[in-house]
């Protein structure tokens, strides 16, 4: 059994860098055709997708979020990382991280596999 699971810290100050970890259990994120993504949800409002990475390490950003999104893989742990700069009250949303074949997650519906979604706050 897949699964996803995000961490990271669930209350930012604003400015600062807001990073988050999917750790993947249960398969390899170097499997073949393989694409993982971030997808957040602000309160109120739908999901929006941020970017995601291959399972040959190519990334995607959303237009939205390529100034300040990065994304990165670390195989040896089987985890894969969102780094989003210089955050604002805005960026307060459940983060969540998914995974599905031929082509980058970028909603619940389409996603194979989908993570439980970690709550984080932005706020001084």
């Amino acid at each position: 059994q897949v699964q996803l699971q995000e961490s990271g810290p669930d209350l930012v100050k604003p400015s600062q860098t807001l990073s988050l970890t999917c750790t993947v259990s249960g398969d390899s994120i170097t499997k073949d055709s393989f694409y993982w993504g971030w997808i957040r949800q602000p309160p109120g409002k739908g999901l929006e997708w941020m970017g995601g990475v291959t399972y040959r390490g190519i990334t995607y950003y959303s237009p939205t979020f390529k100034s300040r999104a990065s994304i990165a893989r670390d195989t040896t742990k089987n985890q894969f990382t969102l780094q989003l700069s210089s955050v604002t009250p805005e960026d307060t949303a459940v983060y969540y991280c998914a995974g599905r074949p031929w082509s980058i997650p970028t909603t619940r519906d389409e996603s194979k596999y989908w993570g439980v979604g970690t709550q984080v706050t932005v706020s001084s």
